[in-house]
């Protein structure tokens, strides 16, 4: 088993879910990005790992040049990867990598509201639905309204718990634009649509605690 977050990003070289999931990923990106208005298109991504979702739709997408994103990632060598990846785009003046916690606020501050927000590889590492209420609560700061979110749960035990994420969100003044499962059906993607009114200011200075190790892909 992975031993820390960089090896598990390894996992995708192997594991037909994980490399389903992020075909998946991509093009809901693809979508939200083809849907954006002309002008910038802003981008946030929590827990971003390497970026490669990201990145690897941004690669052959014409409107490449209107994004600027700020990706927030605690491992130091997926931020490394990550900057790399970006300098090879040729997109270091619009994307930003923060080597931080993507738990505070704070490292969103002038990054937010944003067009479209990638909570990927997050839900699954939650303690509890207490804790992921919260995180879709504060959503609500990190999305404009009309912001695209886009999203991962993986299921087990034969428990469908994207089902929870999608019933709490459409509570919440998301509206579901689609949803898919990956062939191996046990990983869901999501992507919604935030209809209310940004919050200019998070509830809280810690947005989520996030409470997972590397030992599963989730």
């Amino acid at each position: 088993m992975p031993k820390d977050w960089y090896e598990w990003h390894d996992l995708y070289k192997t594991e037909p879910r994980l490399q389903q999931r992020l075909e998946i990923v991509q093009e809901f990106i693809t979508h939200s990005l083809n849907a954006s208005p002309d002008g910038t298109i802003r981008v946030v991504s929590v827990c971003a790992g390497d970026g490669r979702d990201l990145l690897g739709t941004l690669k052959n997408h014409p409107r490449a040049k209107d994004v600027y994103a700020r990706l927030v990632e605690l491992n130091p060598q997926l931020v490394e990867r990550g900057r790399a990846t970006i300098e090879s785009l040729g997109l270091a003046k619009q994307i930003e990598f923060v080597n931080g916690d993507a738990t505070i606020a704070s490292n969103y501050v002038g990054a937010v509201p944003a067009d479209i927000v990638i909570v990927c590889g997050v839900f699954g590492n939650l303690t509890d639905e207490a804790q992921l209420s919260r995180l879709l609560d504060n959503l609500r700061f990190l999305s404009k309204q009309g912001a695209f979110v886009i999203w991962t749960r993986g299921h087990s035990q034969g428990i469908a718990h994207s089902d929870t994420v999608r019933r709490i969100l459409s509570a919440s003044e998301f509206a579901e634009v689609n949803f898919k499962l990956t062939a191996t059906g046990d990983m869901g993607v999501g992507i919604h649509r935030y209809q209310g009114e940004n919050l200019p200011q998070p509830k809280e200075q810690q947005l989520f605690v996030f409470s997972g190790v590397p030992n599963r892909a989730r």
